[in-house]
């Protein structure tokens, strides 16, 4: 069992920060916005798991984009490597050859854990469940493509091929209100086994930012505990 906490961190590079346009304070607005409220606390409260947690903000790179022209985010600037921010406003100049150096030294390096961490779980039990934490506001921010459905306490997203019946009846009976795919969709997946190994088994939980990070840890170590 692997939670897997990918925007939790405010933290900048010296050259990721070098490369964003805003001052301090614009910044500032940005990681609040952006940033994954309260899933590092939720995650280091359940016992018995894997976890693995992404040192950097998203504003260095978003691990969970894929790294090219599949990922729909790339509509709104917020690809692997974000030009834009929460509400469209400008982040970066448009720089491919950086672009890659940023994907080729944090990207690939973490994709490359990820994927190590799964293998070896693999290896010890024949199976892997990640599990992807997130947070999400109440309210809709302006760059959410998907943002006008339902907006519960926790939103479980969910992958056609790796999403087996098991993991949502656990969050059905764990998480008393809940959607799925709503306001966001799907769950992470190290690439190499995406859409190939069924015993890579993956759900994504949003959690609603006004929630009770206490609650919703106790709700989360139930889950976990039900699909082991």
């Amino acid at each position: 069992m692997i939670l897997h906490v990918p925007h939790a961190s405010r933290e900048l590079t010296a050259e990721a920060r070098a490369s964003i346009l805003l001052s301090d304070d614009e910044l500032a607005e940005e990681l609040d916005n952006l940033t994954d409220a309260h899933t590092a606390e939720i995650a280091a409260r359940v016992p018995g798991v894997w976890e693995f947690r992404n040192r950097w903000s998203r504003l260095v790179v978003d691990p969970e984009r894929f790294p090219d022209e599949r990922e729909e985010m790339l509509a709104v600037g917020m690809g692997a490597v974000y030009t834009h921010g929460f509400a469209g406003r400008r982040l970066r100049s448009s720089d491919p050859d950086r672009d890659r150096k940023f994907i080729d030294e944090h990207f690939r390096p973490y994709a490359r854990g990820v994927a190590d961490l799964v293998g070896e779980r693999l290896a010890a039990t024949g199976r892997a469940v990640v599990v992807d934490v997130h947070s999400y506001p109440a309210v809709a921010l302006p760059y959410e493509l998907h943002g006008d459905g339902p907006r519960p306490p926790i939103c479980v997203g969910t992958d056609d091929f790796h999403t087996p019946a098991a993991l949502l009846t656990a969050a059905n009976t764990t998480f008393p209100e809940m959607s799925l795919n709503s306001p966001f969709a799907g769950c992470y997946v190290p690439l190499e086994y995406y859409g190939r190994e069924k015993a890579v088994e993956a759900v994504m939980i949003e959690i609603r930012r006004d929630c009770d990070p206490r609650v919703v840890s106790e709700q989360l170590t139930a889950f976990v505990a039900a699909i082991s």
